[in-house]
């Protein structure tokens, strides 16, 4: 009978944990979409039409980890679309307008987009202005750098530049897949097992009670910021080393869609809570509903409804989750 109780608990344990996991309900939505699209349209479920879906999607997961791990953190930034672009375009400049090494111009680039990232927790944190008001200026400011310094019109990226590194193939597979999956990885053991990570959870959870357990707040955000940025610009390089082209209007509304796809894969506007694997997961369901439409010839303007509703969705079903994990909590302790 003891045997029986220690597995009912073992059980009852595991659903709690699987329950309280931000990404869960972005995985349960993966599913059942992946179910449904299989049987409304027979081309979705093919290596073909994944390969499609992949090609875009580092980009796009990498801007969506960096806003996942600066919302854990209390905070969240506006400006990652134009630092999408601001980092390529000096990538370029610098590689075709002053022969400088294209791994130098590169880290140069993202020097950079460090530095708006630093500027945006500065305004926020030090002068205590809310972090949308903060980085909604950056998206103009950054936009508009991107524009003066290329003279409206970036330089090309040169025929002989090294890319296979970056976004060349294996197989059928981009490269940039696996430096996605890589820094993907690294976040999400900085996240959960070291001790910067349970800062960045303390802090966007209740930032006075982590100041009060020594906690350094302001380094903390400040290096959400700067990582969220840096990941936006290395996002930005990779497309432009795709396309083969650096155009200042790149990232565009990239800002919303980075902020849908944490908040689907479970981040919570109030800190505190989400996952790099929701991220990746919030994002490729963004990705597979996109797909579809295209896939159905549906008009491509009912993709910004499909992102609302799916927000909704997964809010309601993060809430009902957690209230089930709650109550199995409340039975235990009983």
């Amino acid at each position: 009978m003891a045997a029986k109780n220690i597995i009912i608990m073992f059980n009852k344990n595991k659903i709690k944990s699987l329950l309280s996991r931000p990404e869960f309900s972005a995985l349960a939505i993966f599913i059942f979409l992946i179910i449904v699209f299989t049987f409304l349209n027979d081309r979705f479920l093919n290596s073909r039409n994944f390969m499609v879906i992949l090609s875009t999607y580092p980009e796009l997961a990498l801007v969506a980890l960096g806003i996942t791990i600066l919302m854990i953190s209390g905070e969240f930034d506006l400006s990652v679309g134009s630092v999408f672009a601001v980092s390529p375009i000096i990538t370029m400049i610098l590689i075709a307008d002053y022969e400088v090494h294209y791994i130098v111009s590169i880290l140069l680039g993202l020097l950079a987009a460090a530095f708006i990232g630093f500027v945006n927790a500065i305004v926020t944190v030090k002068f205590k202005i809310p972090s949308f008001i903060a980085t909604l200026g950056m998206l103009f400011m950054a936009r508009s750098i991107a524009v003066v310094i290329s003279g409206g019109f970036p330089p090309s990226v040169p025929k002989d530049l090294p890319t296979d590194w970056l976004v060349g193939r294996v197989d059928m597979l981009r490269v940039s897949i696996f430096w996605l999956i890589g820094i993907a990885l690294v976040c999400n053991y900085m996240l959960k097992k070291t001790n910067f990570g349970s800062w960045i959870y303390a802090t966007g959870e209740n930032q006075e009670a982590a100041k009060d357990l020594g906690i350094n707040t302001f380094r903390v955000k400040t290096t959400c910021f700067m990582i969220c940025s840096v990941l936006a610009g290395f996002a930005g390089i990779i497309q432009s080393f795709r396309i083969k082209t650096v155009i200042t209007s790149l990232g565009q509304g990239l800002e919303l869609q980075a902020i849908a796809s944490a908040v689907v894969g479970g981040a919570s506007l109030m800190g505190g809570i989400g996952s790099a694997f929701g991220a990746l997961i919030g994002t490729f369901l963004l990705s597979i509903i996109d797909n579809i439409l295209i896939l159905s010839r549906i008009d491509g303007n009912w993709f910004k409804f499909a992102v609302g509703a799916l927000i909704v969705i997964a809010v309601i079903l993060n809430t009902l989750t957690k209230n089930s994990a709650d109550k199995i909590r409340l039975k235990d302790d009983d």
